[in-house]
């Protein structure tokens, strides 16, 4: 049996939502899991990642590993995709090993033979350079407009856990476009907070969750 350690808190949606499918995961198998989680706060790491201090972030983020692999994790997973775009940084101060949501998310793309992508997540994950990390797959942009619309529908739904009227809509008019237009077979949804609107059964156009492989890797860690 192995432990798995979390950092959470980065935001707390998306750590409540990774404790809950790994939960049920595990209880479907009839396992009881050992899981650690350590706070972070969500408000420090936004600032280091709206200014690009990467190495702050992974200043910042290092401790909070080293402190769950004291108290018995073998591993560490980020619960939100927006800090990997420091992960190098992350890797280059501690000695934990990581599950890596690009890592999971890769080897997803690979056994599903997906060869474009387009992804909807924060305005910083849209925009950040951690797809470069991704060779598994052509990552396709959206418009400025677009990008502007799901930057911004995506703020509200951090914000009030709600989308405004139209958000929607507008999400599965800009997905079937980037599928007309651009070739692109599936998007991304790069963020846990998605997860108000849609998911994968119910969003209307091909996606992938990206923190979908990273849970099933926390999984079938716990229960090895």
């Amino acid at each position: 049996m192995s432990c798995i350690g979390i950092v959470g808190g980065l935001g707390v949606g998306a750590t409540l939502h990774y404790y809950e499918k790994i939960t049920t995961a595990c209880t479907a198998r009839g396992f009881v899991p050992s899981l650690l989680i350590n706070h972070a706060d969500a408000n420090t790491g936004q600032v280091f990642i709206r200014a690009g201090r990467l190495d702050q972030l992974g200043d910042y983020l290092a401790p909070y590993i080293d402190q769950l692999a004291t108290g018995g994790a073998e591993a560490v997973a980020i619960p939100a995709v927006t800090p990997h775009i420091a992960i190098a940084e992350i890797k280059a101060r501690t000695k934990v090993p990581l599950i890596n949501i690009m890592e999971t998310l890769a080897a997803e793309l690979r056994a599903r033979q997906v060869k474009r992508v387009a992804l909807f997540g924060t305005i910083y994950t849209m925009q950040g350079s951690l797809w470069g990390q991704m060779a598994a797959a052509e990552i396709v942009k959206p418009q400025p407009d677009e990008m502007k619309f799901l930057g911004d529908a995506y703020q509200r739904l951090l914000d009030t856990r709600m989308p405004a009227p139209g958000d929607v809509d507008r999400f599965r008019e800009i997905a079937a476009r980037l599928q007309k237009q651009d070739g692109v077979e599936v998007i991304l949804l790069a963020g846990t907070d998605l997860t108000v609107i849609f998911d994968e059964a119910t969003a209307g156009f091909p996606c992938i969750d990206v923190a979908r492989p990273q849970i099933d890797e926390i999984v079938r860690r716990l229960v090895a």
